[in-house]
């Protein structure tokens, strides 16, 4: 048996689909709690403390948008992977910046959502060194997970973090939306690059004047030190 790699719950209505995905996360080695409902997703959430969750977005009742705006409302910020059958970039968009970390739209293969999960969990247990980042008003603790906003803590999701991670390593640069996605997901060919500005714009928000993360027009994105 593989090693035991911790608990995800997969909150599915079509038992088909739950059914495969809990089968391939097992062979994997991650434990499997099957939910068919938002609220008893939610539940869930809060009763075993899943390592991540695969939520779907139609769900009956509460839908799988309105448990991660919930969760994240109220400070979890488990990885998230939304799994829908909806294709439209209003429609990812709109779950991204709720707070979720991956989207994959149905069909999708178990083998692709098995290593986004590992994928994300990997880059969330960050590196086994403990570093901190210091750039203008900003000190971001890759041992601790934890980024400070002129000494204040801030929340971030695993993947915002792993991408603020990322540019504050290699201040100076300046990274296409491929490198970046590449990075931050650890795999590369993501169909729509644009997911990419959604992440920024969040980082942007939440950091306020204190921002470093600068737009090179036609290139991608870099830190610099803000002016005072």
């Amino acid at each position: 048996m593989p090693e035991n790699k911790g608990l995800v719950l997969v909150v599915e209505d079509e038992p088909h689909i739950a059914d495969l995905q809990r089968r391939y996360l097992t062979r994997e080695g991650f434990g499997v709690h099957v939910e068919t409902d938002g609220e008893g997703g939610l539940s869930a959430v809060r009763r075993i403390r899943p390592v991540a969750i695969v939520l779907d977005i139609a769900l009956p009742g509460m839908d799988g948008m309105e448990v991660c705006r919930r969760l994240r409302e109220e400070g979890d910020w488990t990885p998230v992977v939304f799994v829908t059958a909806r294709d439209e970039v209003t429609d990812r968009i709109l779950g991204l910046e709720l707070g979720a970390d991956d989207y994959l739209t149905k069909p999708f293969s178990p083998h692709e959502l098995v290593a986004r999960i590992k994928s994300l969990l990997r880059r969330a247990a960050g590196p086994q060194r403990e570093a901190v980042h210091t750039l203008g008003r900003l000190s971001l603790d890759t041992g601790r997970r934890t980024l400070r906003v002129d000494d204040r803590p801030v929340e971030l999701t695993t993947t915002e973090f792993n991408l603020l991670a990322f540019l504050l390593r290699h201040p100076g640069q300046v990274f296409s939306r491929e490198q970046l996605l590449a990075q931050v997901w650890g795999y590369a060919g993501y169909r729509d690059t644009r997911v990419m500005d959604v992440y920024v714009s969040q980082l942007r928000a939440k950091l306020g004047g204190a921002s470093p993360i600068r737009t090179v027009r036609g290139v991608g994105y870099g830190v610099t030190e803000p002016a005072r």
